[in-house]
């Protein structure tokens, strides 16, 4: 045993050690083994519990699946149940909102017929109406060729622009103030004179010479339009001419006359294209108004008329003035006559409300039989 048997690191070993150091080695690896083993059931049984564990959460899952699974068919039936219920009320009130509508699209139709038929009586009146302005622009057409055919005929003309100078003069002054187809002191008779108040008539002639203005606007040619305008020129100056001869008499009659166009475009024309003529008409004292200007003229002759007569009555609306002043001053002194009396008359009441109210704590100090030792006579004066 004691034999050396080999040696390590220069150290001998015997039998007896070797043997001793393989047992302990051998113990240290059965130790070791051991503790292998141990650790493996050790992490066998850990293992073996997590399973279990893990079996127990599953199986605890699993249940709480189940509960869900339940819990959801019965919601899935109470859903079903809802639903059911809730389609059997959308349908009934889709039934009624149809039922609704459908009345209302009845009365919608009911009332779009009857507004329809209302549209149409009221075009057939339309139609009736544009039926009878169509007849009465055929009327019209017929007057303007009879209105052609008067231009036409220089007499009949002249009745035209005479009827409608007399119209506007007889629509804007009163009867007295006008005077037509008058006779003055030489013998001529202008178509119409105004009286204006304080002062000499005013001379107004309606036969303005329309032929050569008719010829003027209807002509074709450069030539014809000159010849026209000439002949234009010359028949107007000497109508004014004559208007001044005939119708301006010094003391008689007003230093201007007024020379009537019984048409606006006539005269529209007569001053777009002959404007030396109605400046030298101006210079003759003769002034060429058309109907809306005569129109104009009539109304300020109309104001002048009414400022006279204004004139004339003032001394009747002064006396007036004066019995309305006398009569207020009347109606004031009454006034205040009265007024007087309803002073007094208060004044009264006051004084008798102040009589009642003594007698009144008269009778209460009577009633309570609260006397003083004051005498009769001075009770008798404190309430005077």
């Amino acid at each position: 045993m004691n034999q050396t048997l080999l040696t390590l690191g220069g150290y001998p070993l015997t039998a007896g050690e070797v043997i001793i150091g393989a047992t302990g080695a051998l113990l240290l690896i059965l130790l070791m083994l051991a503790v292998f083993v141990a650790r493996t059931n050790r992490d066998r049984r850990f293992e073996a519990a997590e399973a279990a564990e893990r079996a127990r959460e599953m199986d605890d899952k699993v249940a709480e699946l189940n509960r869900i699974q339940a819990e959801m068919t019965g919601r899935l039936q109470t859903i079903a149940e809802i639903f059911g219920s809730r389609q059997q009320d959308f349908a009934r009130f889709v039934a009624e909102r149809l039922d609704g509508l459908q009345h209302r699209v009845g009365q919608g139709l009911e009332v779009s017929s009857r507004t329809t038929g209302e549209h149409i009586a009221r075009l057939n009146e339309r139609l009736a109406v544009i039926d009878a302005a169509q007849k009465n622009l055929t009327d019209l057409t017929g007057e303007v060729v009879g209105l052609k055919d008067i231009l036409a005929n220089k007499q009949a003309r002249g009745a035209y622009g005479q009827g409608r100078m007399e119209t506007i003069v007889r629509d804007g002054l009163p009867a007295g103030h006008y005077a037509f187809q008058a006779t003055l002191r030489n013998g001529r008779r202008p178509d119409c004179l105004i009286h204006l108040p304080g002062d000499h008539p005013l001379v107004i002639d309606a036969k303005f010479p329309l032929e050569s203005f008719l010829a003027f606007r209807g002509a074709t040619s450069d030539e014809t339009r000159r010849a026209a305008a000439a002949r234009v020129k010359a028949d107007v100056s000497a109508h004014v001419k004559d208007i001044a001869e005939k119708y301006l008499v010094p003391g008689e009659t007003q230093d201007l006359a007024l020379l009537f166009v019984p048409s606006e475009a006539v005269y529209a024309d007569l001053q777009e294209y002959f404007e030396d003529i109605v400046a030298r008409a101006h210079r003759a004292r003769v002034i060429i108004v058309s109907p809306s200007l005569l129109a104009l003229a009539i109304q300020v002759m109309q104001s002048l008329v009414r400022d006279a007569r204004m004139r004339e009555e003032a001394e009747t609306i002064q006396l007036e003035v004066r019995r309305i002043l006398e009569d207020v001053g009347r109606l004031r002194d009454r006034v205040e006559k009265l007024d007087t009396h309803f002073r007094q008359a208060q004044e009264d009441v006051a004084q008798i409300r102040t009589s009642t109210d003594k007698i009144v704590k008269r009778g209460e100090r009577i009633e309570a039989l609260d006397f003083d030792e004051a005498s009769p006579s001075r009770d008798i004066r404190a309430a005077e």
